[in-house]
């Protein structure tokens, strides 16, 4: 069973606390097999907020676990703990994948993790922590960056779509999904790439396009073409246009072609169907078709994929060992960091 620890101080945002025990803690309905084992670790009694907290462990249990999750740090004008910081580095260097939320990557940056990486915080704290720790390519304008062992994410929201990320690298994305589900939340955030959306994209129930997009879903199968997605709207072309771009940040035949490579991505998880039978059913009509736009976006083809996904789904991460700095299906390379492709569900 994977170990997931929960590394607590006092200062500590129960927000992103909470946020990261709700995915990890629980499997969601239908899952089968072993789920992730939380750990939560602290030097004893916490206060996190208004709430007191007892830990289940002490900090020198960080070091066996395989993630370790460092939630926000409430005051970023003051040093981190250097019993947390010191925790937290032997905890990378006995090869635990070392994961910040929020503020959180104050406690990476001081242990030294983030030198040389690219890395993200709550924008309203980015120029302080470059400031702070300058061999630290921090990024505020992404939602995260995985960065192979070393994993950060902006603020609040952004939080979720980080530990949703990480349950997709174990488990793959049809589990991912599952646990959004049970949480109500996106699955994922896209338009254009993930990683640089300002306007993220609202939930599907609350938005003009709402009912637009969970039907264009149910049909991707079929050739569907602006004019369809218009008429269906009730809407100019044009206008369906601005409204796609408003709700999405990007056009409707791109939206379309990530929901299609999103498909066929989970199928490629999840079945044993041949290609031809993924190409149809996404509405890609032919193998080559659906290899010719999988490669340029996911910067693999379609068998390849599947190979690499199928087996870190089937023998999932055992502590650190297999969170390496390698290329991973579903990554791309930009300046040195591995970030989420746009097609990534």
């Amino acid at each position: 069973m994977d170990v997931v620890a929960l590394a607590v101080t006092d200062g500590m945002l129960h927000f992103e606390l909470a946020l990261a025990y709700e995915v990890f803690g629980a499997a969601p309905a239908g899952v089968a097999g072993p789920w992730y084992d939380v750990a939560v670790c602290g030097p004893g009694p916490v206060r996190a907020g208004r709430f007191l907290l007892e830990p289940d462990h002490g900090l020198d249990r960080l070091p066996r676990a395989g993630t370790v999750i460092v939630p926000g740090w409430a005051d970023v004008d003051e040093e981190p703990p250097p019993d947390l910081v010191d925790a937290v580095r032997a905890a990378h260097d006995a090869g635990a994948r070392v994961v910040s939320l929020c503020t959180g990557a104050f406690v990476l940056a001081a242990a030294g993790l983030l030198d040389g990486r690219h890395a993200t915080t709550h924008w309203a704290h980015a120029d302080v922590l470059a400031a702070r720790h300058p061999r630290v390519r921090v990024d505020p304008d992404v939602l995260y960056v995985d960065d192979g062992s070393v994993l950060t994410s902006a603020g609040k929201a952004a939080a979720m779509d980080l530990c949703l990320h990480i349950v997709r690298l174990d488990r793959g994305s049809a589990v991912a999904n599952a646990v959004a589900r049970r949480l109500v939340v996106p699955p994922h955030r896209d338009g254009g790439q993930a990683q640089f959306v300002t306007t993220p994209v609202p939930a599907p129930y609350n938005h003009p396009l709402a009912d637009l997009l969970s039907w264009a879903l149910e049909r991707l199968d079929r050739p569907l073409t602006v004019e369809d997605l218009a008429r269906r709207a009730r809407m100019s072309s044009r206008n369906l246009g601005r409204h796609f771009r408003a709700a999405t940040g990007t056009t409707p035949l791109q939206w379309l072609l990530t929901q299609r490579i999103r498909r066929a991505q989970e199928l490629l998880e999840t079945t044993d169907d041949s290609i031809d039978t993924i190409a149809a059913a996404t509405g890609m009509g032919t193998a080559t078709t659906l290899r010719r736009h999988f490669n340029r976006t996911v910067g693999v083809p379609p068998d390849t994929y599947r190979r690499t996904f199928r087996s870190r789904t089937r023998s999932g991460p055992s502590g650190g060992e297999q969170h390496d700095d390698r290329p991973r299906a579903g990554l791309a390379e930009h300046h040195g960091q591995w970030r989420r492709t746009p097609w990534d569900p």
